[in-house]
């Protein structure tokens, strides 16, 4: 399983804007990619509803994850993503 933990940079967390810039960012991924807190339980990265149910706030760490072979750039495009509170994916890192 391939994982990337960061802190959230966008200032208002994952919360609505933020929140639908990385779901349509998860979903374009091409791969199943799970979402959590640190320390939490992982959520469907591409449902709406799972990641504001997360509740993560700025600056907060979440842990970015998938079990898909030959995952670790999507996975380092959403990390990016997130960590630099990007208004949409970087299409390279």
């Amino acid at each position: 399983m391939a994982e990337r933990r960061v802190n959230v940079g966008w200032a208002e967390g994952l919360h609505a804007r933020p929140a639908s810039i990385f779901v349509r960012a998860a979903t374009s991924a091409g791969v199943p990619v799970t979402i959590a807190k640190a320390g939490g339980t992982p959520v469907n990265a591409a449902s709406m509803l799972a990641v504001l149910s997360l509740g993560a706030q700025g600056g907060e760490e979440i842990v970015l994850a998938t079990e898909a072979e030959g995952a670790d750039g999507a996975l380092d495009r959403l990390a990016k993503l997130v960590s630099e509170g990007m208004e949409e994916l970087p299409e390279t890192v």
